[in-house]
């Protein structure tokens, strides 16, 4: 990549914001990684992706993109596609393994097919997942398309009635079963699975409890058996794979200490997980001793069209 200026002689537009529901979350992230881009000393210009997104960035001319977007459009392929076809290197996964993410019960799909253990669910209107019980309690709604336990509506086993949903919720939305236990989740870099953190709550780990103080407490790496360790590194490494991610991605998972390894479950893989240096893939990547700078540079030289 020719470079114009900055100590690595490379010019980096960040992408951040957006429009989906995660758009505090992805400035967060954003600002973090263009901070510690400049530390690692690259030129850095931030760009909050809005509908002039295309004419900012054949403004700007960047060596490479950043992406740091969360949720819909930033996350499922959408402006992976923008930048194939400007042909501007960029970060995390390609068109087809973000969409495929992104996507929970098309995920699902590639897991089962590649032999790793997932929750029953189904897609169903939100009309009707408001009208009566899809799946016998308790079992958990969600959007089936956004991330950051973005509207998720737990329902209790004996419940009488279903959720009431909200109108913010999509049309379309996933009901499946609900899985107790512990809340793991394991980060993969390139070829490699990096650790396994117990997000540990007071309940639901829930989107004020990703992003609010003190809404929940990360042990790293988690005090579980050797086995469970193992075994989310392999499902984490497998699921990456499998809908072809590159670069950074995080596995999230349920584990039910009674049952074992039978209680392990794969829920879902992040192809943009949260970039501050205190969100979970950085902290396990601290762990095995690459610093935030470090690991964002990592991120970059990663990057390239075609993935």
């Amino acid at each position: 990549m020719a470079g114009k200026s900055g100590k690595t002689g490379l010019r980096i537009a960040v992408l951040m914001g957006g429009r989906s529901a995660e758009r505090e979350v992805s400035l967060s992230s954003g600002r973090e990684c263009a901070n510690a881009l400049r530390v690692a000393g690259y030129e850095v210009i931030e760009v909050d992706a809005g509908p002039d997104l295309v004419a900012r960035l054949q403004e700007i001319k960047p060596d490479c993109v950043f992406n740091a977007l969360h949720g819909r459009w930033g996350e499922d392929g959408c402006v992976q596609g923008i930048l194939e076809w400007l042909r501007i290197p960029y970060t995390h996964s390609g068109v087809l393994a973000s969409a495929l993410a992104m996507d929970k019960q098309h995920s699902k799909a590639v897991y089962r097919a590649a032999g790793l253990p997932v929750l029953e669910s189904v897609i169903v209107a939100r009309e009707e997942a408001s009208s009566r019980h899809v799946l016998p309690p308790p079992y958990v709604v969600k959007p089936y398309n956004e991330g950051s336990s973005v509207g998720v509506y737990i329902v209790a086993e004996g419940a009488n009635s279903p959720p009431k949903l909200a109108a913010t919720m999509p049309d379309r939305v996933m009901v499946e079963t609900y899985a107790p236990g512990h809340e793991l989740t394991c980060a993969v870099l390139g070829d490699r699975a990096l650790a396994v953190t117990d997000i540990i709550t007071s309940g639901w780990y829930d989107y004020d409890a990703k992003y609010k103080a003190g809404g929940s407490r990360h042990e790293v790496p988690a005090n579980i058996p050797v086995e469970i360790t193992e075994a989310c590194k392999d499902y984490a490494l497998r699921a990456h794979n499998a809908l072809g991610c590159r670069g950074l991605s995080r596995s999230d998972f349920r584990w039910d200490a009674a049952r074992g390894l039978d209680g392990l479950i794969l829920l879902e893989t992040n192809t943009q997980p949260g970039m501050t240096p205190t969100s979970l893939a950085p902290e396990q990547a601290a762990l095995m001793g690459m610093d935030f700078p470090t690991l964002c540079r990592w991120i970059v030289e990663d990057a390239s069209c075609d993935r």
